[in-house]
């Protein structure tokens, strides 16, 4: 069986696609119709030429997928790139509690430090929901209640981290997170 990488547009097709690709609306972080035109119609690898083969490809001559976009800022509940329903089942709870980390008590590097592994970890593990516990603080106004959504956002750990919102009562409620981990791939 044939894969669609394998196949070759004749010019008639790729005009109809083009059509089409024009009359819908693109969906965010998805591959844009050059991108997957190219792939189906692979440029033959040409000649190097030697004062360039110890530099690397500058940006503008790699191809569009392999430019490095950034990732769109998670908020509490706003979970950019997942899709509503998964989002809701997030912040209503619904997925198992796979992992738990209570700052609680912690200074701001404590808990910083505490947390970077705790979600390499899960990752790693194949953790899909993790609880983080960062108490409400005085009045509602902790420091880890606004930090630690701030660090979540932060690299090495938002590479890893799909959304996250406020946990349910009896999970902790505004002085808790619900953290979905993305799945590990390779």
């Amino acid at each position: 069986m044939s894969s669609v990488r394998d196949k070759v547009l004749s010019p008639d097709d790729r005009a109809v696609w083009q059509k089409v690709a024009q009359s819908v609306k693109p969906i965010p972080h998805h591959i844009d119709t050059e991108t997957f035109l190219d792939a189906l119609n692979p440029v033959q690898p040409t000649a190097v030429k030697a004062e360039r083969s110890d530099q690397t490809t500058p940006i503008h001559d790699r191809p569009k997928a392999m430019v490095n976009r950034p990732m769109p800022e998670l908020d509490v509940g706003h979970m950019p790139g997942l899709d509503r329903r998964t989002a809701q089942r997030v912040s209503r709870g619904v997925f198992p509690i796979e992992g738990r980390l209570d700052l609680h008590g912690l200074t701001r590097d404590q808990a910083h430090a505490r947390l970077l592994p705790f979600i390499a970890s899960a990752y790693e593990r194949g953790k899909r929901t993790v609880l983080v516990i960062t108490g409400k603080g005085p009045a509602g106004g902790g420091v880890l209640k606004s930090e630690v959504p701030r660090w979540l956002n932060l690299p090495p750990i938002r590479d890893k981290v799909l959304g996250f919102s406020h946990a349910q009562p009896k999970d902790g409620g505004e002085g808790a997170l619900y953290v979905l981990v993305k799945r590990r791939r390779g």
